[in-house]
């Protein structure tokens, strides 16, 4: 059964950094993408990051381009968001989810269909 759990949250003010984790365990080395999203209150859910896991393509909304980083562990286990320069619009509950994909095909998954979800963890960035 494949499980996500996330870490790293908290509270930072603007101009800051935190660096969320997922765990991601119970696939049986097929080739998966991770991608890491947020939904702040009354806003809809949105990609933030993924990774190709195995081969490192990574793909970001335009949003966070320069700012976040999505890197994985050499073991292929751990996902990571390092995020810097926070803003207060970057403040929202962020999930980590996972499925199945092509090996270097992120360019095209990007943040579509993902059906193993994480329960989530808050960041709050204030001004």
């Amino acid at each position: 059964q494949v499980q996500l759990v996330e870490s790293g949250g908290g509270s930072v003010q603007a101009g800051g950094s935190l660096r969320l984790s997922c765990v991601v365990s119970g696939y049986s080395g097929e080739h998966k993408c991770v991608g890491w999203f947020r939904q702040a209150p009354g806003k809809e859910r949105e990609g933030v990051a993924a990774i190709d896991v195995g081969s490192s393509g990574t793909y970001y909304a335009d949003s966070v381009k320069g700012r976040f980083t999505i890197s994985e562990d050499i073991a292929r286990t751990m996902v990571y968001l390092q995020m810097n320069s926070l803003r207060p619009e970057d403040s929202a509950m962020y999930y980590c989810a996972a499925r199945l994909c092509p090996r270097w095909a992120i360019g095209s998954v990007r943040f579509s269909q993902y059906n193993y979800w994480g329960q989530g963890t808050q960041v709050t960035v204030s001004s």
